[in-house]
Order: structure tokens, then C-alpha cells, then sequence
């Protein structure tokens, strides 16, 4: 039988009205579903037996269970959930002052490879469901009694390397029938996978962007990230000033500094030469430790230098807030480390 939870709200209409159903049925069943939290066909009272029937006989809940669950002093929250075939991921639930963000799974594993980045140390085994995606913010908004304001889809894996999937997360979630997560409280991360950043210029969807880049040239960015070796930064920029021209919206670049690898004021003219004229910011990280890499984080001063560099030549900037840090819960630092 199929989960149910793989299901958005257009594909169960179609579900419904071929099998004799009233298409309206969809919306009934997934405000049980979302709204009450309804776990059982039969409680569904406002749906008629014969299709309380069908939905039992065709569909189950599925589950992923908290296996287990870590707590940092900065109020941010580490899920390790267990997925129905024993495989382990990673979600994290963090506080800010405008709402619950939960940053979320799209992969058992990742084979983008970057070098620096936690995620890769367990190469792909399979892209997550649907299901397995939608249940990671039930799960948490559950046990942490809280409602998900903001999806950032930029956990362990590649998001445009399970494309097809990840597009009906995203409908599911922002469905004012489901968890109406605001389409602008949406970021869909990408490692520069630079079809899918066309094909996804395409969706009509008010999501953001967000674009891992972490190095201006070629050389830095290959030695970073193998994936620029495929699609290096000429054909990246290509692909961003398309989507930006495309949807008119703002693109986001993820930049990890790192010590004394892409963290020089160099580096900074470099990056804004790159950027310059282009409806962007820049979303600067201090590197978060990794035991298996040599990497260092930025010294605080560097880091600030960066940044302003980057505003004085006219580039919107933010220096994040490290979060989650003492719990392996920051960005680049999520990986299954237990096994069953």
C-alpha cells in the first residue's frame, strides 16, 4: 500500500475521481490529516464508509520514529529519525525571532562530495520520499509542541538530485489544505546542479533560492566542491541570471568561510565582481568544525572584514549566527554518526 503523506493535494483529487470519488474528498481528507492530526481512515466521520473503505485498503500513514534527540544551549533542537527500512537521517528545529525553521532531509546520504562539509562523509544510498520529507516537520512540530514556520530544505543531500520529490514537498507543505508553510518561507538549497536551477526558473513557485558557492574562481571552487568540475562557475551564472530574470526574485549565495583558504579581502573583490549587478545577497558562515576535515573556521575579525568589503562594494550581505554548534547541529556539520 502507498503512504499517503506521498500524496499532494491535486495527485489524491485525481486518485479520488478515478476511482468514483468526489474530487472535493481531498481537501476533507487532508484537513484530518494536517489539521487534526487524524491518524486512522475511520475517524474521518465527515467522508462517506464506501470511501473510508477505499483509503484503508490503498493507503497507510507510514512512520518515522525519533530515534533520538539532542538539545543545544541556543534552543536549537537535533532530530535523529529512523526511517521505515533502518536507514537514519538528521533534521534540525531552530528558534528565531520570527518563527520555528526546520532545516530538513532530502537523501540518505550525499554524493555531491564537497570537501569541507560533514553531509558527504556517507555517500547516497536513496533520495527520500515524500512522505519521509512531509513526516520530518510532523515529527517535530509533535514533539516540540510548536508550529514550523520556515522550511529551509538544505539538510543531508542534494535537494535538485531528488527533484521530482522535493517539487511535491514543497506543494504539500505550502498547501493552505496541509501545513500552509508560506511559499517565501521556503529555501530550497542547491549545490549548482545547473539544469535543475533551469528546469526549476520554470515552476511558478514563490520559494526561495539558495546557491551553495563558497569560492569566485574555478580553481578555489573545484579543489571545494567536485560538482564545479561538471558545472563551473561560468555555467552557474548563466543559470542564475536566467532563473533571476525568469521569476525576478532574489537569489541567495551560501559563502562558508574558511581560514586562510577563501576568506582574504582578495577573495571578498573577487566575489563581488562576480555578483555585481545581480539581484542577490550574500549569506556569509563562519566554517563549523568537522572532525575529519583539517578546515578552520574564520577568526571573527576576518570574517567581519569579508563582510564589510563585500558592502562596501556594494553587495547585500548578512554574517549568520552560528546555531547548533555544540550539538553537530550547524550548517556542514549534519551526518549520521550512530548506527543501528
Amino acid at each position: 500500500m502507498k503512504n499517503i503523506f506521498n500524496e499532494t493535494l491535486e495527485s489524491l483529487e485525481n486518485t479520488l475521481v478515478e476511482s468514483g470519488f468526489k474530487a472535493f474528498s481531498a481537501r476533507q481528507i487532508f484537513d484530518w490529516m494536517y489539521k487534526k492530526d487524524i491518524r486512522d481512515f475511520y475517524e474521518m466521520t465527515n467522508i462517506s464508509k464506501d470511501l473510508r473503505a477505499f483509503l484503508s485498503s490503498h493507503y497507510t500513514f507510514g512512520n518515522i520514529d525519533i530515534f533520538t534527540k539532542q538539545y543545544s544551549s541556543d534552543g536549537t533542537r537535533k532530530y535523529l529519525f529512523k526511517l521505515s527500512d533502518g536507514h537514519l537521517i538528521e533534521s534540525v528545529l531552530m528558534a528565531h525571532d520570527y518563527g520555528k525553521s526546520l532545516c530538513i532531509t532530502t537523501q540518505v546520504g550525499c554524493n555531491i562530495g564537497c570537501s569541507f562539509c560533514a553531509s558527504g562523509l556517507l555517500k547516497k544510498i536513496r533520495n527520500l520520499s515524500v512522505a519521509e520529507m512531509v513526516m520530518q516537520v510532523l515529527e517535530v512540530q509533535k514533539e516540540a509542541k510548536v508550529r514550523v514556520s520556515h522550511v529551509v530544505i538544505m539538510g543531508t543531500g542534494e535537494p535538485f538530485d531528488n527533484y521530482d520529490n522535493v517539487m511535491k514537498f514543497i506543494d504539500v507543505i505550502n498547501s493552505p489544505y496541509a501545513l500552509e508553510i508560506g511559499a517565501r518561507h521556503i529555501t530550497i538549497s542547491t549545490s549548482g546542479i545547473v539544469p535543475k536551477i533551469v528546469q526549476f526558473s520554470e515552476e511558478s513557485k514563490q520559494v526561495n533560492l539558495a546557491i551553495s558557492l563558497h569560492a569566485p574562481t574555478n580553481e578555489l571552487r573545484s579543489k571545494l566542491m567536485k560538482i564545479n568540475d561538471v558545472y563551473p562557475l561560468e555555467a552557474l551564472m548563466k543559470s542564475v541570471k536566467q532563473y533571476v530574470a525568469k521569476t525576478n526574485r532574489r537569489v541567495t549565495f551560501e559563502y562558508i568561510l574558511l581560514q586562510d583558504i577563501n576568506d582574504s579581502i582578495e577573495y571578498a573583490d573577487a566575489l563581488s565582481d562576480l555578483l555585481r549587478g545581480l539581484n542577490c545577497y550574500v549569506n556569509l558562515i563562519r566554517y563549523n568544525a568537522v572532525d575529519e576535515f583539517s578546515y578552520e573556521p574564520t577568526e571573527e575579525d576576518s570574517a567581519n572584514r569579508f563582510y564589510q568589503r563585500l558592502l562596501k562594494r556594494g553587495i547585500q550581505a548578512t554574517l549568520r549566527r552560528e546555531m547548533g554548534a555544540d550539538i553537530d547541529a550547524a550548517c556542514g556539520q549534519l551526518r549520521t554518526k550512530k548506527t543501528i
